[in-house]
């Protein structure tokens, strides 16, 4: 009898932390559509702006078009027109297709992609620097974050290089898929990725991928993420250098003083704080 109620009482307590593992798994399981369903709302958003403003330009074009013959007609008028057009070619001109979602958070301030891949993010810049790592574009609480530069990156008018942060998350969104760099193989499936800023489409050539982590305050080593903007051509060298000592594999792409750099950083797990990179430059 007793070895009954021993045997139902272990089976009662081996059911309920299946149901309880179950749950876990099926609330996580939500938790990631819900963020792939918000993301690809996200995507739609800036594919259907694009398309209107190709729409867009074409009309402009129209219209400057049939406007030609009217300028002529006054030298003041066109000196006018000339003016007005020279001035505001000096104003960034935000592109159309991110134009709607920036009205919906201003603290957007770019989109990554790598194409072929699942990395295709808007990226973020709050006046907290650990705001996006637990809040989605939406300003709701996620697990995922968003993708964001921190508040010293210039992502605008960058110097030398600025970085962007994201989860290494295990369903392989955000920066989960980072991980692949490890491989060369990938990386030569891979080799280029886009960031676009509000206002310019840019495209990065990866030059090198390396594992590094955070140091503690005293310890040497290579601090990747504090490198912002080199003052002299022998402070540019010297990060340089670091980067491709540090490389896993040698992607055969070089950099100069003044160019433009763009590094990816993800948590890694092969050392305390460990954290993986990826450094492109812009073509």
């Amino acid at each position: 009898m007793k070895r009954k109620s021993r045997y139902r009482a272990v089976r009662a307590g081996l059911l309920a932390i299946f149901t309880v593992c179950m749950l876990r798994i099926g609330w996580e399981y939500h938790l990631t559509l819900d963020y792939q369903r918000k993301q690809e709302a996200l995507r739609a958003a800036v594919e259907e702006e694009e398309r209107a403003g190709k729409t867009d330009r074409a009309d402009e074009t129209a219209t400057v078009e049939d406007s030609v013959d009217f300028r002529k007609t006054s030298g003041y008028m066109q000196a006018a027109v000339e003016a007005a057009a020279e001035a505001a070619s000096k104003m960034p001109v935000m592109l159309k297709k991110y134009a709607k979602l920036h009205t919906e958070n201003e603290d957007m301030v770019g989109w990554l992609t790598i194409p072929g891949t699942v990395i295709d993010y808007p990226v973020m810049q709050g006046a907290d620097n650990e705001y996006y790592l637990h809040h989605d574009f939406y300003g709701e609480e996620d697990r995922h974050g968003c993708l964001f530069v921190k508040d010293i990156a210039d992502v605008n008018t960058p110097g030398d290089c600025f970085i962007i942060y994201g989860h290494n998350m295990k369903d392989g969104t955000m920066f989960g898929g980072l991980d692949e760099y490890r491989s060369e193989e990938y990386y030569k499936e891979h080799p280029v990725l886009q960031f676009d800023s509000l206002y310019e489409e840019r495209e990065y050539e990866i030059m090198a991928v390396f594992l590094s982590r955070v140091y503690k305050e005293g310890e040497e080593g290579f601090r990747y993420y504090e490198f912002y903007t080199a003052d002299t051509e022998e402070a540019f060298q010297e990060f340089y250098g670091n980067v491709k000592e540090s490389s896993l594999y040698d992607t055969g792409v070089s950099a100069v003083y003044k160019d433009t750099l763009l590094m990816l950083s993800t948590c890694a797990y092969h050392e305390e704080d460990g954290r993986l990179v990826v450094v492109a430059k812009r073509k």
